[in-house]
């Protein structure tokens, strides 16, 4: 069975890409963010079984809302996308407590990356 999925990133084209993949495997995307305020609020609300998180967003950053709402619920499951593909932000994702990290070009590995958690 598929998961429930929020989707944060500022770019729709982005978002629209990661919806295809996600929904042609089952899971069902519950609701998108284009920001960090607006992923911690739909989080809040939707209480989805997973998050995928850009990092580089106006206002609130992926890395600040994920903290936000790793503080709400220790549960939470995070992953982020983005394409920053420096070791020190994957190492600041996993401090964070997120799942997982992966550069937005292999975004179709997240399929294997879910299945994993």
């Amino acid at each position: 069975m598929g998961k429930t999925i929020l989707i944060v990133d500022d770019s729709s084209i982005m978002r629209k890409m990661i919806k295809e993949t996600l929904k042609s495997a089952g899971h069902d995307v519950i609701g998108e963010a284009k920001n960090g305020s607006d992923a911690v609020a739909l989080y809040k609300q939707m209480k989805p079984d997973l998050v995928t998180m850009d990092i580089t967003m106006r206002g609130m950053d992926g890395f600040e809302a994920a903290r936000q709402i790793l503080r709400d619920d220790r549960n939470a499951c995070i992953i982020f996308l983005s394409n920053l593909d420096e070791a020190q932000y994957s190492r600041e994702a996993e401090a964070i407590g997120a799942k997982g990290y992966l550069n937005k070009h292999r975004s179709k590995e997240i399929l294997t990356l879910i299945e994993q958690l």
